[in-house]
């Protein structure tokens, strides 16, 4: 990623539909993307694109729609931290829970993870394993996405969490949740579902579970700029329990 902490790739190109500041990096990774997408509507493919910084894009229907998040962890890659994502998921409809497939790659590592409903969850080409029932017991590693004053909803799981680790994009923090590196994700900022959309499919598939932190499935949330949730995801039914019990003792 060759824009990744440079100041050409800082430059600022006003704000895109999401509200956020577009800069030259999420730009150029865009337009790669939307590039590619063009091919297919050439070849007779009819879809929608919506993306964080162009809005909705559409190739003759307005679905199946095409949601993308280009560079998933923007502030990562200004400040040159090599932890960036982009996402891509296709919809049937208008709200997530009609997410039929999904893409996740890291831009620095170039490691994958890719899901096509009902077919399971594949990182770099090799299908990952549901976890067993009962084989974890307690929060090795948490996930993180917050700011300072958000801290405290997600305090009573940090106090029960052995290690706790926020990488910067949620795209990738839940796909890591996906494939077992990180047992429970806690997002108490409301999170954009193009952030989360293709990882929360990946959870699903192989048995886990994500929610809002008050444990409302996100099958209705809408797959437009205005869809956006708290985020509590697990790898396993048992371990997204535990952290529901945890979050309602420390609200308590």
């Amino acid at each position: 990623m060759p824009l990744l902490g440079t100041a050409a790739g800082r430059e600022e190109h006003g704000r895109g539909e999401g509200g956020d500041r577009t800069l030259e990096l999420d730009r150029r990774a865009e337009e790669v993307v939307v590039v590619e997408l063009q091919k297919l509507c050439s070849g007779g493919e009819r879809f929608s694109v919506l993306s964080e910084e162009a809005g909705l894009i559409e190739f003759g229907a307005p679905f199946p729609r095409v949601l993308l998040d280009p560079v998933d962890g923007s502030l990562n890659a200004q400040r040159g931290l090599p932890v960036v994502g982009t996402m891509l998921c296709l919809v049937a409809g208008p709200t997530l829970g009609e997410a039929q497939v999904g893409y996740v790659q890291n831009l620095v590592s170039g490691e994958r993870w890719h899901t096509i409903r009902g077919g399971g969850v594949h990182r770099n080409g090799q299908r990952l394993r549901p976890f067993p029932a009962g084989s974890r017991d307690r929060i090795e590693v948490l996930g993180l996405e917050s700011g300072p004053g958000s801290l405290l909803t997600a305090q009573a799981l940090i106090e029960r969490a052995a290690k706790v680790r926020l990488l910067g994009s949620m795209a990738l923090s839940l796909a890591h949740t996906a494939a077992g590196g990180i047992d429970v994700h806690c997002s108490p900022i409301a999170a954009r579902c193009l952030d989360l959309a293709a990882s929360a499919l990946m959870i699903a598939e192989v048995g886990g579970l994500v929610t809002d932190l008050g444990g409302k499935p996100l099958a209705r949330l809408p797959a437009d700029l205005t869809g956006r949730s708290t985020i509590l995801a697990s790898a396993s039914p048992e371990l997204h329990q535990m952290a529901q019990d945890l979050l309602r003792v420390g609200s308590g």
